[in-house]
């Protein structure tokens, strides 16, 4: 994974890319994986599959909490965030946190930008065409090209929640889990190599609803210092 998708990672486990691993599963759900039937790796790849397919696009607000002793040792306070988010497949995404951490991430299928209103910057960067490692892709992406990049895993047959593992040594999270209800992403949840868990609850979620174009389009205001990665 090159730096600059590093950092996209980083900010988006900091702040955000925005909800999903077996060690940070709600306790009630690991207790039922003991005695759940586990589905096999190319089921759960297919199931998965299946429910991303039919999310072509989506909106939604979340809440955002990532806690953890981000590398340190130490326990550190809770942090949490709160916006907006929409994607559209192919590659388009958008990802707003609102408040004092205000950060906006666009993609529009060829370019992804990251804006920090606070430091008045904005990275420009290529995106993939393929899922890749980048957690904020997972729904905007090829949802056939997931398994090239991560092993995964379905905890319990009977629940719609799937457990991703990179397969790249130099991806920046260890897992991602994400959890759906009624064909709809309800929750994520990243576990990164810090010992962070950054923990996503999407609501008002509204599938397959037309978006308009320039939610995925963004202009640095005048005076952003602009970085190219």
């Amino acid at each position: 994974m090159t730096t600059s998708t590093n950092k996209i990672i980083n900010k988006l486990a900091k702040a955000t890319l925005s909800a999903l691993l077996i060690t940070s599963m709600p306790m009630t759900v690991a207790m039922q994986s003991a005695n759940a039937a586990v589905a096999n790796s190319a089921t759960a790849a297919k199931n998965l599959n299946n429910l991303l397919k039919n999310v072509k696009s989506m909106t939604a607000n979340f809440s955002q909490t990532t806690s953890g002793t981000g590398g340190k040792g130490l326990s550190k306070a809770s942090k949490n965030f709160s916006g907006t988010m929409a994607v559209q497949r192919p590659n388009q995404f958008r990802w707003q946190i609102d408040g004092t951490a205000s950060q906006l991430i666009v993609a529009n299928g060829n370019t992804l930008w990251v804006y920090d209103k606070d430091l008045n910057q904005a990275t420009k960067q290529s995106v993939s065409n393929q899922v890749g490692d980048t957690p904020a892709l997972i729904l905007s992406g090829d949802p056939s090209k997931i398994a090239n990049s991560f092993n995964v895993t379905q905890p319990i047959a009977s629940k719609n929640y799937y457990v991703l593992y990179p397969k790249s040594g130099n991806a920046n999270f260890k897992s991602l889990g994400i959890a759906f209800n009624s064909g709809n992403p309800v929750m994520m949840v990243l576990n990164d190599n810090l010992g962070q868990t950054t923990t996503i609850r999407f609501s008002n979620v509204k599938r397959n609803a037309s978006i308009a174009s320039n939610q995925f389009s963004f202009t640095p205001p005048k005076g952003v210092d602009v970085i190219n990665q």
